[in-house]
């Protein structure tokens, strides 16, 4: 279901401006401090403020998703909880597992004059915070992280990649996005964006198949190589 390296390099020759997911294709962010852990702590920090968490967020550990469902139930907790969330963000990506390929991506898409703009369901601060530390942050034209306090900006909305299209100027047919989830996919057909599907766990090539993925990949490098 992957695709061949001439397919990839026929989809990016038109590419002036790539748009990159952040968890997974540029890193692991809560390989080091674990995602199951982070939602226990803002689960936590709700007890600790004499809020009770909402039904369903005891059995959440996708950190993301609880933001998503503590905002849905009680949206006055959305500005603390999200702000509660990037803190930690930017104390997981300290200790992230850089994905193999993903520093390839940047230096390539540099090298031979693409662009490249990190769009992310995670916090900014911390994408330039781990974009910094690995001294990446040369390689990437912008950070499009969620919008703070509006979990409601994260993909599979759209915003996001509007707002990095509208930063640079360019178009829809002049981009491409690079994601690892189905939320990526169906943000970049909302946006109309073609999606490079990274396949970075097993049964992810189906789901993002199914998603629509317009090509999908295992490995970074295989971008990194199409691009040069």
């Amino acid at each position: 279901m992957t695709t061949t390296p001439q397919q990839l390099a026929d989809m990016l020759r038109p590419v002036k401006h790539v748009l990159l997911d952040f968890d997974g294709p540029v890193c692991s962010v809560f390989a080091g401090l674990p995602a199951p852990e982070v939602a226990r702590r803002l689960r936590e920090g709700l007890l600790a403020a004499g809020e009770q968490a909402p039904a369903g967020a005891a059995e959440e550990s996708d950190p993301l998703a609880l933001l998503r469902l503590i905002s849905d139930a009680r949206p006055d907790l959305t500005t603390g909880t999200d702000a509660a969330l990037a803190a930690l963000e930017a104390e997981a990506v300290r200790v992230a597992r850089p994905t193999p390929g993903g520093e390839s991506v940047l230096r390539a898409a540099a090298r031979f004059g693409r662009l490249v703009s990190v769009v992310s369901n995670n916090a900014g601060a911390a994408i330039e915070t781990y974009l910094t530390e690995h001294g990446l942050s040369g390689y990437v034209a912008g950070v499009f992280g969620r919008a703070p306090g509006e979990p409601s900006s994260m993909k599979p909305n759209p915003r996001l990649l509007l707002e990095a299209m509208e930063a640079v100027g360019t178009g829809p047919e002049h981009c491409i996005f690079i994601g690892d989830a189905a939320r990526d996919v169906e943000a970049g057909d909302a946006a109309g964006v073609s999606t490079i599907g990274y396949a970075n766990k097993p049964g992810k090539d189906i789901k993002l198949a199914v998603a629509g993925a317009a090509v999908i990949v295992d490995s970074m490098e295989l971008i990194a190589d199409a691009l040069a």
